[in-house]
């Protein structure tokens, strides 16, 4: 199954390609189809709200350990590989600043809460 040392690792991997993707969002080399799906990636790695809520046994860790993943690996293959290399560097050397991570945070739970009146507005 593997060691914790190599899960720590590959969730750390996982980790620093969400900081690539977040740098290389507003690139203008990368293509416009890459940086709507880098938008989408990168909100519901940072959304504090689950596609399937955590505490259901089982499936609740589902959606982390295979849509995130999958995410990332679907969004990486989008964008030029010189634009990665490039990113992937400039990781190495900084991290997202705190603001912009409160600013995605209010933007991801904005958008959770607009969904969730839409929903509520059709039902009633």
């Amino acid at each position: 199954m593997g060691s914790i040392e190599s899960w720590r690792e590959k969730a750390k991997r996982l980790r620093n390609e969400i900081y690539v993707l977040y740098f290389a969002f507003g690139d203008y080399r990368v293509p416009w189809y890459a940086g709507a799906m880098t938008a989408i990636t990168i909100a519901y790695a940072l959304s504090p709200i689950d596609l399937i809520p955590d505490f259901i046994p089982i499936l609740g860790y589902l959606d982390d350990l295979i849509l995130i993943p999958a995410g990332i690996y679907l969004t990486v293959r989008m964008i030029p590989r010189e634009v990665l290399a490039e990113y992937r560097q400039r990781t190495k050397l900084e991290t997202i600043p705190g603001k912009a991570k409160w600013i995605a945070a209010v933007i991801i739970i904005s958008l959770w809460l607009l969904v969730l009146y839409l929903i509520l507005e059709s039902i009633m």
